[in-house]
This record gives C-alpha cells, structure tokens and sequence, in this order.
C-alpha cells in the first residue's frame, strides 16, 4: 500500500533523537478513512429501534455528529498512513508517536505533527582491543601483616562494641566506647573469641581473614579494571539514544534510592525536606551519572549481540527460582527479563576481562 499523505517533511532532533513528520492527509484519503470508520462506529453503535450494528449510516451521524466521525478518520488515517511512511524512510522508533492536528474536516487537506523516539544508534570503537589494554595492566594482590593485623583489631574493637549494645549502651555511646580504647584493652582474638564466631581455632581464624581480605581487594581491583573498560568504551563510542531511556534511568535510579530511604525509616518525603531539595532538582542532579548508565546498557547490549552473548539457561532458572521465593508477588515476565539482561550484561562483562571462570556471584551482586 502506497501512502496517500502529502507535503511530507521529516526531520531529526538530535538532542532528543526524536523523528518529527509533519505531513497533510488529502481530502480524497479523509473521506476513504471516514467511510471506515463510520462502518466501525455501525458495528457497535446502540441507537433506540435499531440492532446493534444495523443502525444506517445517516442516523449514525446524525446521533454522533460529523466531529467525532471525521476525528475517527484522523485517527485512522494516522494509524495506517504513518507507518508506511516511517518504513519507507526507513525509521525505527521506539515508542508510539505523539500526534497533535489540525480540526479534521472534508473540505481540506488535515495537516499534522508526529514526534517520535528513534531507535538507539551505537557505533562501538574496537572493544576487543580496548579491553585487551586495560587487561594487559596485571596487577599482583596480597596481603600485608599490617592490613591482616588492622582488620583483626578492627574485629576486636567490634566485639567491645556489640558486647556493650548486647548489655544495654546506647549504640552511639558503645562505638565511641569501642573507639577509645587503646589496642591492649581489647579483648583477646584466642580460640574462644574465634569459636563464638563459628572458627575452629585462632589460627584457622586469621588463616581464612587472610584469605577473605585477599579476596575482597581482588574483588575491587575487578570492579575498578570494570569500570576503566566501561569508562573508555563510553568515551570512544558514538551513541545516540532517546531521552525516555534516560528517564528510565532515573526512574531506577530514583526507586533504588527511596528503597534505601525508607529501609532506613524515613520517608522520600522526609529526605527532600532535610536535603532542601525538590523531587525534579535531585532527578537534574543525577542527569550525567543516568546518562552514563543509558549509555553503557547501550554499549554491553550492543557488544552481547555481535557475540552472540546470551544468559546461561542453568543459571537463570536457578535465579528466577531464587527471586521467586524472595519475591512471590513479582510479575514473572518482568522478572525473568531483569535477571535475564543482568545476567547477559555480567557475561558481558567477563567476556570483555577474558575471564574464564565460572559465574558464582549472585545475579543481584552486579547491576548494570
């Protein structure tokens, strides 16, 4: 089917990445659509001493009057001509136009606006290479005596503190308790002080903190190699993307931060008034780290589809069990697609570390 609009003009907002067209429906193509949609109001049209559906077409119009038939049209004509248009400019949009027009009537041509979000355009630089340069810079870990002896203090000063809580200070008086005094007031890491904490022995207590420490650093190290990788691969890549996923960005954003909010007792609200700002002032703040976000949800998609990068099927059955018992209420479809893309962004990610070993992390351990 050919379409019948006229005086087409299409352009993009870049700043957006929008389409805007702007055309006229001819009074030829009106009066075909209003003859459509006049049948269509027939079919379900409720008018005293007639069946549904066998009212004629004069009483119909008499009874519903020529506007709403003729916005009928609009509306028809708009739903079939546009996409025709939009596929022979070779537009994909990502969301339903926003249409406003002129008054339909049949003695002229109708001219309207459409606005539309376009697909994201993503132009990766090589990633391959990008990665490669920022795994090259090896990096051994270990554990000095002091980190190890710093850590074992730190425990003991929270055994004094949990201790003093348990036996009714206030929890604010009990850590500047913990805090003053001097290394040798604490209580002693002997076997009994490593066994009330589940450990065999003292030694196999500073064994395994040795081992935990080591691990937590190589964890860092991951997360800062992670996001070096991400943060040149935002900067060389040239990406263009709608504002809505921008918005998107911010509504999870703003979800996370009223879920912390309210965990801690106070209200959304609340945090507004002591931070003396409104809801839109908070949301601008966070314009840049969202449009950082968009851009490497964009970047990690883009690079899962050239290789072919999907969730295992394993893991992702035993996740959504998991958050099913967590969170029965969920809905299923929703769950599934979140643990999906969080689970096909950390392969992902692996995949742009060279990492080779096995995924033990819980899906809800890295968010992207």
């Amino acid at each position: 089917m050919t379409s019948s609009l006229q005086n087409v003009k299409v352009s993009r907002d870049e700043t957006a990445w929008e389409v805007e067209i702007k055309a006229e429906i001819p009074v030829e193509a009106l009066s075909k659509y209003r003859a459509e949609a006049l049948k269509e109001i027939q079919k379900t049209a409720k008018l005293d001493g007639f069946r549904v559906g066998h009212a004629p077409t004069e009483r119909i119009v008499q009874v519903y009057g020529e506007h709403t038939i003729l916005k009928h049209a609009l509306e028809h004509a708009i739903q079939h001509e546009l996409p025709e248009l939009l596929a022979k400019e070779k537009l994909l949009i990502v969301d339903t136009p926003r249409v406003t027009s002129e008054t339909p009537s049949l003695d002229k041509p109708v001219q309207f606006t459409a606005r539309a979000p376009l697909a994201p355009q993503v132009a990766l630089p090589d990633y391959r290479v990008v990665a490669a340069k920022h795994n090259s810079n090896k990096e051994e870990i270990s554990v000095t005596d002091d980190e190890h002896k710093e850590t074992l203090t730190h425990l003991r000063r929270e055994r004094v503190r949990i201790d003093k809580i348990e036996s009714g200070t206030e929890a604010q008086k009990a850590a500047e308790e913990s805090r003053a005094l001097k290394e040798d007031e604490l209580p002693a890491l002997d076997d009994a002080f490593v066994q009330s904490l589940g450990y065999e022995s003292a030694d196999k207590f500073a064994e395994v903190l040795r081992t935990n420490i080591k691990n937590e650093k190589e964890l860092r190290l991951r997360e800062k190699k992670r996001a070096a990788i991400l943060d040149d691969l935002v900067e060389s890549s040239k990406i263009f993307y709608p504002t809505l996923l921008r918005e998107f960005e911010l509504d999870e954003m703003e979800a996370r931060i009223k879920s912390d909010i309210e965990q801690g007792g106070m209200t959304f609200e609340g945090y507004l008034m002591e931070a003396k700002k409104t809801r839109e002032e908070l949301r601008a703040g966070w314009s840049d780290a969202a449009d950082k976000r968009a851009k490497v949800r964009l970047i990690l998609a883009e690079i899962a589809r050239k290789e072919h990068i999907e969730a295992d099927g394993d893991r992702l059955a035993k996740e959504i069990e998991r958050a099913r018992k967590r969170i029965p209420n969920a809905d299923p479809s929703a769950l599934r697609a979140h643990i999906s893309h969080a689970l096909r962004n950390e392969a992902t990610l692996r995949f742009l570390e060279g990492s080779s070993e096995p995924l033990t992390a819980t899906v809800h351990d890295h968010q992207h």
